[in-house]
């Protein structure tokens, strides 16, 4: 049986194949693997074999290609054999049903379970007609897996099979490869190189010993936005007054710094703006503070007389030092005349991107798990994003962060 730490020190590549016509070129680039030094290790879905044969594979391949989750006596639990000794995977091609079951986590062919069984990275290389391609449940598949971190080479514009044109065409084995060998050396999306500095949850300003001035900021928003920029390929330093859960895949890489008050989230994030490329400022920061008293408060001393005094403004600090090349984005919560006020603080704090949430309306903002925002740049071009995840917003939002940051901030 091979073992799930093989001895070779070529990195480890698990070609996929689904079963498309394009799988004829994932011969090719099966042979181009080879040929640049990595060990190759086929899966096959059985669609895929009514296009390519199992044997040819074989013939090229590091080891022989699998098509099965059963009945290889040499392999008795090949998808965890596969999924935990490979360096990448590799999809080429990957049909819009392949796409479908890998984003709903299902395991029902050797392939799917791979790819669940699986830490490593994984790039998808679709291949379809470009009306499947165009199709919005297609999109919505590929959207849900790239914001889990998993990689997507779009396809070209060209011919398809029965002589139609337009975009679907499986990109070339060459393209593919040399992407392989970025994603090897430490590719992992957009954000591959960058740090970036996110902040999260609602501040507390003490009346007390016991008791807080705050908001309704959850911090889901925040998290959400540190889960999907990890997975997006940044370093992320996460500054919060919350303690959410991570997924397991991110936690380990996240640094979570704790805070609770303005003055600490303001400290936080100025001691380490010179060493990230973008801060996104997600946490709702308190406006005012108090003089706390040293004791409790007491009902029976009366009404307390608390003198409120402004807290320093953590964005128009950032803005103030940075430098010119990083990039900060700012977050308005907004209850009435939301395009006007957000407008006003765009042109007040001078950032690259204003997140604008009307936290008034329906299943939007604070204590919510989807959100609703318009994205405002410095021209003041707006873009509404629909209501979704706050998953889904992250993602829209880092998108924009990872376009400003190859742009150059300023």
């Amino acid at each position: 049986m091979p073992s799930a730490t093989p001895k070779s020190s070529s990195p480890r590549i698990v070609l996929g194949v689904a079963g498309g016509i394009a799988a004829y070129k994932s011969v090719d680039l099966l042979r181009r693997l080879r040929e640049a030094g990595f060990h190759v290790a086929p899966v096959l879905t059985p669609d895929a074999t009514r296009f390519v044969g199992a044997v040819t594979f074989s013939a090229l391949a590091s080891e022989p290609a699998r098509t099965t989750l059963y009945g290889d006596p040499t392999t008795p639990i090949p998808h965890t054999y596969l999924g935990q000794s490979a360096d990448l995977i590799v999809v080429a091609p990957a049909t819009a049903h392949l796409i479908a079951r890998y984003a709903m986590g299902l395991a029902d062919d050797l392939l799917t379970a791979t790819l669940l069984a699986s830490r490593a990275p994984v790039l998808l290389c679709p291949a379809m007609h470009t009306e499947m391609w165009e199709q919005p449940s297609v999109q919505e598949n590929l959207a849900t897996l790239r914001r889990r971190g998993v990689l997507v080479m779009e396809p070209a514009t060209g011919v398809l099979a029965g002589g139609d044109v337009g975009a679907g065409r499986m990109r070339e084995p060459e393209e593919i490869l040399d992407l392989v060998e970025h994603i090897v050396r430490g590719y992992r999306g957009p954000l591959s190189g960058k740090r970036i500095l996110i902040t999260a949850g609602g501040t507390r300003e003490a009346i007390d010993p016991v008791r807080v001035l705050s908001n309704r900021s959850s911090g889901r928003q925040g998290y959400a936005l540190a889960e999907v920029a990890h997975r997006l390929g940044a370093k992320v330093t996460l500054i919060s007054t919350v303690a959410l859960p991570l997924a397991l895949d991110v936690v380990r890489d996240v640094e979570e710094v704790a805070v609770q008050s303005a003055a600490q989230m303001h400290e936080a994030v100025m001691s380490r703006l010179e060493e990230n490329d973008a801060v996104i400022m997600a946490a709702a920061v308190s406006d005012f503070t108090v003089k706390p008293s040293s004791k409790k408060l007491k009902k029976d001393t009366g009404l307390p007389e608390l003198v409120f005094e402004p807290t320093s403004d953590i964005v128009l600090d950032l803005v103030a030092n940075r430098s010119k090349s990083q990039v900060i984005v700012g977050f308005a919560a907004e209850t009435n005349d939301v395009n006007d006020n957000a407008l006003a603080k765009l042109r007040k704090k001078n950032v690259d991107l204003l997140v604008v949430n009307d936290v008034g309306a329906p299943g939007v903002g604070f204590e919510h798990e989807t959100n609703e925002v318009t994205l405002l740049d410095r021209r003041e071009s707006s873009e509404t994003i629909s209501l979704r995840s706050k998953e889904a917003i992250s993602y829209e939002i880092l998108t924009r962060v990872a376009s400003l940051l190859t742009q150059g901030a300023s």
